[in-house]
This record gives structure tokens, sequence and C-alpha cells, in this order.
């Protein structure tokens, strides 16, 4: 294992897909951060901007921007590692190497690790740097000095490598670069959004429903988010949030581990 896992590893990381996207999302994930914070605490008329909660309320919606905005890095660099294998064929030979292949999808799935944790790093404190410059500006608190803050800081960590293995997953069940792709950039930046504001405005099931969506439950994780906050849509505790994200991520791999991958390779 500790071979594949080296192995896995080095695919990630000798590559420029992986940094490319972490400056993305470092530059993308500090401007939502600034504009939210902005919006929140210092545009005119942002007394009226919805949110209940006081500054704790202003400091999950803004320090949560990456965990429900930059969700999409983590998972498309996830996706990734396992699709770019098959686009250009050099799946044969990582399945000649170690014929297991449900050990190279574990192995896969560990060496994301660790770059999931960089992402989550980066792309949070991206957010955390803009949005409190931008709170301090507007002389807004910033809640920095609170453990509360801090611990949604490290659980929007968690929740973004935790995307990254989704990515690892959602990769082994659909094999084809291009679709994969575009499934996930439909899914996060259109369907759900949608879903998950209709699902909430019908109240009942569906508000029960639209919290066990992927990107609700990537919220929940960290214990907040703009859309939470202003009343948009509910959330589970972070374990919860956790759980069910983490069940996405083996029903996935299960699909990939018992289809695509038993395939036979070109």
């Amino acid at each position: 294992m500790r071979t594949s896992f080296v192995s896995e590893y080095r695919k990630i990381v000798t590559t420029r897909t992986w940094w490319v996207l972490l400056v993305c999302m470092a530059l993308y994930m500090a401007f939502l951060g600034a504009g939210v914070a902005w919006s929140v605490a210092a545009a005119p008329g942002a007394e009226d901007s919805g949110l209940a909660g006081g500054p704790a309320a202003v400091a999950a919606s803004v320090y949560g921007v990456a965990a429900a905005f930059g969700y999409v890095f983590p998972v498309i660099v996830g996706a990734l590692s396992v699709t770019t294998e098959y686009r250009h064929r050099t799946i044969a030979p990582t399945f000649l190497a170690d014929p297991d292949r449900f050990r190279v999808l574990v192995a896969k799935l560990l060496a994301m690790v660790p770059v999931g944790v960089l992402f989550g790093v980066v792309g949070t404190a991206a957010t955390a740097a803009a949005g409190a410059g931008v709170l301090a500006a507007a002389g807004s608190p910033t809640l920095l000095d609170d453990s509360a803050t801090w611990l949604l800081l490290g659980r929007s960590v968690l929740a973004l490598t935790v995307w990254a293995l989704l990515g690892v997953a959602l990769g082994a069940a659909l094999t084809h670069q291009v679709v994969a792709i575009v499934v996930v950039l439909v899914y996060t930046q259109f369907l759900e959004p949608v879903l998950r504001l209709g699902l909430g405005a019908a109240g009942g099931v569906g508000e029960s429903i639209a919290k066990l969506l992927p990107g609700a439950a990537g919220e929940a994780i960290t214990g907040g988010s703009i859309f939470s906050s202003a009343g948009l849509s509910g959330l589970l505790p972070w374990w919860g949030g956790l759980l069910v994200l983490a069940t996405y991520v083996v029903v996935l791999g299960t699909v990939g581990a018992v289809t695509a991958l038993r395939r036979d390779v070109p």
C-alpha cells in the first residue's frame, strides 16, 4: 500500500494542474471573502442584509465562504487524479503495476488527503484574510480572537479535504474526463443552488432533503454559511454534515469500484 500511495501522490504533485487550481482558488476565495464581508458589513444598507445573529452570524457568513463556494476546486483536482489516467491511457500501466484495483482506488483516496488539506488551508486562509481585512476596515468585529471562529475555520479545512476525496470517488464512477468536469460544474454552480433554494422554500420534507445535498453537508461541517445566516437554508449539525458528505464519498467510490474499475482497460 505504501508503494501505491507514494506512486499516486507523485502523479498528483508532479503536474501543473494542482497548483494552477490552487492559485485560482486562493484568488477567487480572497475576492469572494472580501465581497461577502463588504456586502454584510460595509456596503450601504448592509444592516438590512437579512442576517440574524449579530457579529457571530456575519463572521460565519464571511469565513464560511470557502466551504460554501470554493469546494469546486478540490472536487475537480480529485476527479482529475482519476480521469486523467483514463484520458491519457496511463491507467493500464497503473493496474499492471498493482493488479488489485480496489487498492489502487484506496491509494488514490489516501494520496488526495494531503492535497485536500492544502486546498482547505489555502482556500480558508485566503477567505479569512481578505474577509477579516474588510471587516476590520469597516469597523466590524472580526472575531479572530474567538475560539469558535478558529473552530469554524478548522472545520472549513476539514470540509474541503472531504470534498477532494469526493472528487476522487466521482472520478472513479465517471472516468470520462470531460463528462466528470461538466457534471461537477453544472451541479455545483447551478443545480444544487437552485435545488437548495427551491426545497428550502418548500419547507417540511423539502427543507429536510435540502440539508442532505452535498453542498449543504459541506457547509454544515463548518457550522455556518451565508445561506444559513440569511435564513435561506437550514443545516445539519457539523458531525451530521461530515457523515453525509462521507457517505457520498463511500457511495460514489463503491459505484466506481464495482463498475468502471472492473471494466477491461483498452
